[in-house]
């Protein structure tokens, strides 16, 4: 290749190139040549070579490549070239074409499908028809997909072309559905719809075709409203029911109304008109015309929904449908339509029996008063639900209707509240006494309480009352309308009966607290067993009826809180006997000295009483505290006196307190020797030095028995009661007081108390004191007797000592006789032999000795 370029850049002959080339033609690769000559612009020169080349069989792309340019240059019918050669390379053949003509060029890339290479060659030419031909063709949505993209800049004089040109030409139904579905998939209704309008609207092929009828339909309602109405006029084969079905999706209800006329749809028709459009009046006048059942019962229903009950029931009448019946009925009590529900009820029964149709209709005429119809037909019609009929009249006020029912019926209760509400009294007893009802009897047991027909209403009360449940009731009304005489008659009345409970008496006592005091005690005497304690107890309470409250709090064996509102309201509540009696059982300690207070301040004298109940129950010390700090003491002597058994400290102080205040020295004497549990050295310093002897007496008398002798004795020297001293100095058993007393007798020179201290104390001083003592004081005449006594004494312990002395010397030698008389027999007795053994001790040795040897036998027995 390289040889021939350069053979023909040296202007070389053609002829001798081209022989050159067919001489080795088979050893010459085709690609490289070719470039080499087409540079050159000298592609003639291997037309001989290719010619050889193809009729030898070569199928090779550049080969014919290379031919096809050739043929091209030469305008040798190329278009047959390029259509008919299945070798050539389209790309590369329709490439080198562009530049020379664009025609030819899209025949190539058309050929090979070369669908960038065709649209850029086309739109670079304006040559949108042949393109838009190529797109329809060629079917390919990813093709329509490029074409039709909003960036393209070509993309508008394409469509023109698809519409004005390519689909009207086109036969194939596959090439409009895709072009149709591109249209769509890239959004363009307004050109999609240019495009159906082209194909089915002007006499083409597909003029008739239902899918690209509704498919144009459907765009324009989608894309065009203002278009969907003269479409529905010009195009007939679309599916009408679906479009009409879509149009009301889009709200374009006129034209789904005229697509289901033209249709003869009626009830969708209709539907659009009473639904959509909203127009009663031209739906009245479209069922008028087409007078079909079902449109009627479409027009009822949306008459029936407006509140035009009248219109809905004829037009359900119309149509003869009952289906509805349950929101006819329901509307027609809303508007109270009784007299057109009637006529409709009655076209109903004629198509279906059931019990509450009748039902609707025994209530109907109830409503509009024809009560003479109302009796045929309950007489008639066996099926009614009379019960409900009749409730509902008598919550509608319909009295004279409900009676009927409920006396045919026999329902007495009902009865009697409709001869109540129809002030028919005596007559509502009767039915009442028939229902035997206690919600009946409290019915018309108020009405005539209302109305003042007491009579009557104690007739209805007696019957109510009997119940436990009822009876408050009863009361509450009658009290709340100030009744509370006519009520208090009545329980008094309730009081004879068989069935009386205990409800009736508590309520009448409850009545009495309220209204009439001076009957209460009376009747909680007479019927304490019979009342609900608890209950009247809260009734006094609050109405602050203390007596009687007190009497029922001991009733109820509530001791604590009836002493308490005897206490705290004693003007009306208290009495000296019962508040013993009640204080006795009391549980609450507290309480008794709440009532020892009380007493002390509005009944002092009676205070010893009570206490002397209270004695076995109360703390006497507490007591005792309580008086003294109100300095009320003497006031409960005779009570301390009787408790002083109980030998408590703080009693006997206090008994001692009073008997000191009194001056009492014999009962102090007595109270201090009888009672010891008390503080006997603060009782003795308080009265060593009372202006009374005796009182200091006694205080002489509780050192010595506190065992303070030195005290004792001193008192009573001081109190020159040398008796008692002495006495004193003995009882204590001490030597140095004994002593002590004897030397304040000789100071003070007093010889006989000297000598009586003597012989007082006896025991106590010793001789050699005592007679020195008188002979240094120069009393040996008074201190005789009491030598003369020391020494009687004296010589007494002697003899004793000696007679002693010889029985002792008696009894050794009388045990030294004895002892020489037992050895001499001890003696004889170890000279004799020694005795025989007993019979038994020889047998229990004989048995010995035997059982020894059988044992020794056995032994060796088992050894062998």
């Amino acid at each position: 290749p390289e040889i021939v370029g350069a053979l023909l850049d040296v202007e070389c002959d053609e002829s001798f190139i081209s022989n050159l080339i067919l001489s080795i033609r088979s050893l010459l690769p085709v690609e490289p040549l070719v470039a080499e000559v087409e540079k050159r612009n000298r592609m003639s020169l291997l037309t001989t070579f290719l010619d050889h080349l193809v009729s030898e069989g070569s199928t090779d792309a550049h080969v014919h490549n290379a031919l096809g340019k050739i043929i091209i240059d030469s305008n040798n019918n190329p278009e047959h070239f390029l259509t008919t050669n299945p070798h050539y390379d389209s790309e590369v053949v329709g490439k080198y074409c562009e530049k020379r003509d664009p025609t030819l060029a899209c025949v190539a890339y058309k050929r090979g499908q070369c669908d960038d290479a065709l649209i850029s060659c086309t739109n670079k030419n304006s040559m949108f028809k042949l393109q838009a031909r190529y797109v329809v063709e060629r079917m390919d949505l990813d093709l329509w997909a490029k074409v039709l993209d909003p960036e393209s800049e070509h993309r508008r004089q394409l469509i023109d072309q698809v519409v004005s040109t390519a689909l009207p030409e086109s036969k194939n139904p596959e090439q409009v559905s895709v072009s149709v579905k591109a249209f769509m998939t890239a959004d363009l209704p307004n050109e999609l719809i240019e495009l159906l309008e082209k194909i089915v609207l002007q006499n083409s092929a597909f003029s008739g075709n239902p899918n690209l009828q509704n498919l144009l339909i459907l765009t324009a309602i989608k894309a065009d409203g203002t278009r969907v109405m003269d479409y529905i006029n010009r195009l007939d084969h679309f599916d009408g029911p679906a479009v009409g079905e879509i149009a009301v999706g889009s709200e374009l209800f006129e034209e789904a109304y005229f697509i289901y006329k033209k249709f003869d749809l009626h009830v969708p028709a209709i539907k659009v008109l009473l639904e959509n459009i909203q127009s009663i009046e031209r739906a009245h006048e479209y069922a008028t015309k087409v007078e079909e059942k079902e449109v009627w019962s479409e027009l009822a229903k949306s008459q029936l929904e407006a509140g035009s009950v009248k219109d809905a029931i004829a037009s359900y009448i119309r149509a003869d449908d009952e289906t509805n019946r349950d929101a006819v009925i329901a509307e027609a009590k809303k508007g109270d339509s009784y007299e057109d529900l009637v006529k409709y009820l009655m076209m109903v029964r004629q198509k279906v029996k059931e019990a509450s149709v009748d039902t609707e209709l025994a209530y109907s005429y109830a409503r509009i008063g024809q009560i003479g119809q109302l009796e045929d037909f309950i007489v008639s019609t066996p099926g009614v639900n009379l019960q409900s009929v009749g409730d509902r009249c008598f919550d509608e006020g319909i009295y004279e209707a409900s009676k009927l029912i409920f006396t045919s019926l026999s329902n007495w209760g009902r009865l009697a509240s409709t001869l109540v509400k129809l002030e028919q009294y005596q007559a509502a007893v009767e039915a009442a006494r028939k229902a035997n009802s206690s919600r009946t009897w409290k019915e018309v047991c108020f009405a005539c309480v209302e109305k003042e027909e007491y009579r009557l209403a104690q007739l209805c009360g007696l019957s109510i009352i009997v119940n436990a449940d009822d009876l408050e009731d009863v009361s509450e009304f009658y009290q709340g309308r100030g009744k509370y005489e006519e009520l208090i008659a009545l329980m008094e009345a309730g009081l004879g009966l068989e069935r009386s409970h205990m409800g009736i008496f508590t309520e009448l006592g409850i009545l009495y607290a309220k209204y009439k005091l001076d009957k209460l005690m009376e009747h909680l005497k007479l019927f304490s067993n019979k009342i609900n304690i608890p209950r009247l107890i809260r009734v006094c309470e609050e109405q602050m009826h203390w007596k009687a409250l007190s009497f029922l709090y001991v009733q109820y064996d509530e001791y604590d809180n009836a002493a308490t509102v005897m206490m705290n309201h004693s003007p009306e509540a208290w009495e000296h006997v019962s508040f013993k009696d009640v204080a006795v059982k009391v549980s609450n300690a507290d309480l008794f000295y709440k009532a020892i207070a009380f007493y002390l301040e509005e009944h002092p004298l009676l205070l010893c009483d009570l206490l002397a109940v209270l004695s076995s129950r109360i703390d006497h010390a507490r007591v005792v505290d309580v008086m003294r700090k109100r300095e009320n003491l003497p006031l409960v002597k005779p009570y301390l006196l009787s408790v002083q058994q109980s030998n408590l400290v703080a009693v006997n102080e206090a008994v001692n307190d009073l008997l000191i205040e009194e001056h009492d020295f014999e009962g102090l004497r007595n109270s201090i020797e009888t009672y010891d549990n008390f503080d006997q050295l603060q009782l003795a310093t308080r009265i060593e030095k009372h202006e009374i002897m005796e009182f200091r007496r006694i205080a002489t008398l509780i050192y010595k028995k506190s065992l303070r002798w030195r005290q004792s004795m001193q008192l009573s020297v001081d109190d020159k009661l040398y008796k008692d001293a002495m006495e004193t100095a003995a009882q204590s058993g001490e030597r140095e007081l004994a002593e002590e007393l004897l030397k304040t007798f000789i100071a003070d020179g007093n010889k006989e108390c000297f000598a009586a201290c003597l012989y007082t104390c006896y025991d106590l001083i010793k001789p050699d004191v005592a007679l020195e003592l008188a002979w240094m004081n120069k009393m040996t005449d008074h201190v005789m007797p009491y030598m003369i006594q020391v020494m009687r004494d004296q010589s007494s312990k002697l003899d004793t000592l000696m007679a002693e002395r010889q029985e002792r010397i008696k009894s050794e030698e009388k045990t030294e006789d004895d002892s020489a008389k037992n050895q001499q027999s001890n003696m004889y007795a170890q000279m004799l032999p020694p005795a025989l053994p007993s019979p038994m001790q020889y047998q229990q040795q004989q048995g010995g000795m035997y059982n020894g040897q059988q044992q020794g036998m056995y032994n060796g027995q088992y050894q062998q």
